[in-house]
């Protein structure tokens, strides 16, 4: 008995010291760094420090709703995230279920190392990537385009075609990633159930909705609240620098993050920065409650907590 509760002992210092540098991460990085949020209520003064600084109250909450741009940004970066999300989903379980189908296991991994790939790529290297394709000059699309008698588009002074290409460069980018994740459920799924419904007379198509889709809905569930988590932030670089900085369409193209970032680079304003971020991250958690409370209440077996 002594000997049993030893090893058990034994066993559980062994995995607890293997979580000790994961955990002094999580503190350092993720924790102590919360102490910073008193900037957002203080009008922040360099030469007085974080504590000596004046308090400013909720002032810097309010100014993003004041400025001329702000129902812009907002509506952007929620839209974005709403059909990222869509889009993304719908896209990753498709390749997913695709990739399930592929037969050869080499195919398999083939496929895989090349969708993952783009997920890899800085996005200043996608930024100039799509500058290849998009220049007005010397673009591909443009080169396309007046070999058949067109006349050359100003892709980066023209706003109207943005929310298509932004979309169309976050799903090649991101759309690996979820795939393999996805299709890491799929493989997962009994085989017996495919046997069985063979059996039956059910086509690939049968076989595919009402048992691969309904054994990836918890995985799916989860993507989504993770993704709702984000609702309020967006992909700096994609944003950024994908548009080359282009003030001619930052109609459709800045979000909060690249207007608080702006608003940091020309107005200094640590506070207001730091309110931005403070108030993406509430708003954000209480997103993901109340989806997660609809959740529960559908299907309590595949809610987050």
């Amino acid at each position: 008995m002594k000997t049993k509760k030893a090893a058990q002992k034994k066993l559980a210092l062994a995995l607890f010291s293997m979580m000790v540098p994961g955990l002094v991460y999580l503190i350092i990085n993720n924790y102590i760094p919360m102490v910073g949020l008193i900037i957002a209520f203080k009008r922040y003064d360099y030469s007085k420090g974080i504590w000596g600084s004046d308090w400013a109250g909720l002032s810097n909450f309010t100014y993003l709703f004041k400025t001329q741009d702000a129902w812009n940004i907002i509506r952007n970066t929620i839209g974005y995230n709403v059909v990222f999300i869509a889009l993304g989903n719908v896209v990753a379980v498709a390749v997913a279920i695709m990739l399930n189908s592929l037969k050869g296991a080499m195919n398999k991994k083939i496929y895989q190392t090349v969708i993952l790939i783009p997920y890899l790529i800085s996005m200043v290297v996608v930024s100039y990537i799509v500058f290849g394709f998009l220049s007005q000059e010397n673009g591909f699309l443009n080169k396309i385009i007046t070999m058949f008698g067109g006349e050359a588009i100003s892709w980066y002074t023209t706003a109207k075609y943005w929310p298509f290409i932004l979309v169309i460069v976050n799903l090649w980018k991101g759309f690996g990633y979820s795939s393999i994740l996805y299709y890491a459920t799929v493989i997962g799924i009994d085989a017996s159930l495919y046997e069985a419904a063979t059996v039956d007379g059910a086509n690939r198509w049968k076989q595919i909705w009402h048992i691969t889709l309904p054994g990836l809905r918890g995985t799916i569930i989860t993507m989504v609240l993770l993704s709702l988590g984000r609702m309020f932030y967006s992909d700096f670089g994609l944003f950024y620098q994908v548009p080359m900085r282009s003030g001619l369409i930052s109609s459709v193209t800045d979000t909060i993050d690249v207007f608080v970032y702006k608003g940091l680079t020309q107005l200094n304003d640590v506070g207001r920065s730091s309110a931005a971020g403070f108030l993406q991250s509430v708003l954000g958690f209480f997103l993901v409650l109340t989806a997660n409370t609809i959740v529960r209440k559908i299907d309590e077996e595949n809610a987050l907590f």
